[in-house]
């Protein structure tokens, strides 16, 4: 099944419910396990990430399918680690090629007792879920935050805390922040002293707790504005001033003529002019989840580009870089890998275009949510569209709303 997507003309203007952040939400979703809180977390979204993630604290089993959910298997795997108990966590088939050695390995150092049902190095998961006891670890800053976040999470409730070592150049270093402020919001104490976080055996602290809108979400609607001729997007529930390291982004739209302006009620978007880099190049290390948006957004303004930081990619739902090179080349741009984990692309065209776009997805959300807004020039089609459940289940119901044919 796909779906065929096209716009009429190029102007764009709307108010959007933009879905929380996921980010915050898994995030909170176990602090708040942690705590014992009688508070039922407020703006919780309905994408599969969260709902499985939900299930998972809510349930009395003790053997968990967390589908292509990759942060709820490396939250939930330190998680039940410090869980009294016998549990086992699986996944997609996709999942059992994503590694979690990593955080395994570190786990199985402060006392956990964590096997491998299949392959080593993979889920699925055997867990003893014990009582752990807190060390110094030696981590490598470069792999996936995620591992060093859900080792942060339960930090606080192993026995004399937790000091991680982290060498080499921290990759996703928002991600840490946004865990230990979450952290602090819950009364939890840190301290992070150049490549080295410590945080004391102490307990949360239950609270009422609000999930923001998705800096990630309103990525898709600042590459809209770029693609239109005029532009008034309201973005609900959106702070300027976020915890999310992506809301970077407002600072990078500025060089296509999108402004950014605060309101009571969230964040305004606006086409101020018609301009756009004659050569882009950006480092993803700390934003990687919209590199798509913004390799998508070049090749549809030609504008060339180098794009670093991107190593995490290779193993998200799907090798991004390859899925980018597969898919932009559908437009005529041969995107080049120059060195591992980065994308070039000289602004030229030498591939033959596809008249109507079939953008594969990969399985994965953000190939069908960063290539949609092509529809804004070029009638285009996704394949498995309903992908978006992941993280934006209302995408083509908002496109609609903005004057989006979507058949």
């Amino acid at each position: 099944m796909n779906y065929r997507l096209s716009k009429s003309d190029k102007n764009i203007k709307g108010s959007i419910n933009l879905p929380s952040s996921k980010s915050i939400a898994n995030r909170a979703l176990i602090i708040h396990a942690l705590s014992y809180s009688p508070y039922s977390l407020k703006n919780l979204s309905m994408s599969d990430d969260i709902e499985v993630m939900q299930q998972v604290l809510m349930s009395n089993t003790n053997r968990f399918d967390v589908g292509h959910a990759g942060t709820a298997m490396r939250f939930l795997t330190a998680f039940l680690s410090q869980i009294v108990g016998e549990w086992t966590i699986t996944g997609s088939d996709r999942m059992k090629q994503r590694p979690i050695h990593i955080l395994v390995d570190a786990l199985n150092e402060l006392g956990a007792k964590i096997e491998y049902l299949e392959n080593e190095g993979y889920p699925p998961l055997k867990i003893w879920g014990s009582h752990l006891k807190g060390k110094v670890l030696e981590l490598d800053g470069s792999i996936s935050s995620q591992y060093i976040s859900a080792l942060l999470m339960i930090a606080p409730c192993i026995e004399g805390g937790l000091t991680l070592k982290l060498k080499n150049k921290i990759t996703s270093r928002p991600y840490i922040e946004l865990t230990l402020k979450l952290m602090k919001q819950f009364g939890v104490r840190s301290v992070w002293k150049g490549q080295e976080i410590r945080v004391d055996e102490q307990p949360y602290h239950a609270r009422e707790f609000t999930v923001e809108a998705d800096w990630t979400g309103a990525s898709y609607w600042y590459q809209l504005a770029a693609l239109a001729d005029e532009a008034e997007i309201e973005l609900k529930n959106l702070r300027l001033m976020s915890l999310q390291g992506d809301c970077q982004i407002a600072a990078w739209f500025k060089e296509f003529g999108v402004d950014s302006k605060a309101t009571a009620d969230g964040v305004i978007l606006t086409k101020s002019a018609n301009i756009q880099p004659k050569y882009l190049q950006l480092n993803f290390i700390e934003n990687p989840d919209v590199a798509q948006t913004m390799a998508m957004l070049c090749v549809l303004k030609k504008v060339p580009f180098h794009f670093t930081g991107l190593k995490t990619l290779k193993i998200k739902e799907t090798d991004r870089i390859a899925a980018l090179q597969n898919e932009l080349a559908k437009f005529g741009a041969q995107i080049t890998e120059p060195k591992h984990g980065e994308l070039k692309w000289d602004g030229t065209f030498p591939l033959e275009k596809e008249a109507v776009p079939c953008i594969a997805t990969y399985h994965d959300h953000r190939m069908a949510l960063a290539f949609a807004p092509a529809a804004m020039l070029q009638t285009i089609a996704i394949d498995d569209p309903m992908v978006i459940s992941k993280s934006y289940p209302e995408y083509y119901e908002h496109l609609k709303q903005v004057g989006f044919e979507v058949q």
